[in-house]
């Protein structure tokens, strides 16, 4: 059974940087399309950035471009996102979720993890 374990959120200052993981569990990692989304309070989940894992294709959001990178290590079958200059508007629960390349929706999904960026 495929498991997305996110970790890495905190509390942190505006300008600050964080890096999350996204540890998946089972076999066929490299298989996977991998995506970060968060969700602020009061608000609907977002796409943020994903991974296509086999070869490394990244797209991320207009808001977190230059700021956010999303990367992998397939030795470890895990999904990093590096966050820089984070803003106050970053706060958010960010989630980790996977599918395969040809699917739409995502079918397996972390438990979030707390990102809170004070000003």
């Amino acid at each position: 059974q495929v498991q997305l374990v996110e970790s890495g959120g905190g509390l942190v200052q505006a300008g600050d940087s964080l890096r999350l993981s996204c540890a998946v569990s089972g076999r066929s990692f490299s298989r996977y399309v991998v995506g970060w989304f968060r969700q602020a309070p009061g608000k609907e989940r977002e796409f943020v950035a994903r991974i296509r894992v086999s070869d490394g294709a990244t797209e991320y959001i207009d808001s977190v471009k230059g700021r956010f990178t999303i990367s992998r290590d397939n030795a470890k079958n895990t999904v990093y996102l590096q966050m820089s200059a984070l803003k106050p508007e970053d706060t958010a629960v960010y989630y980790c979720a996977a599918r395969s390349p040809t699917a739409y929706h995502y079918a397996l999904w972390g438990q979030g993890t707390q990102v809170t960026v004070s000003s």
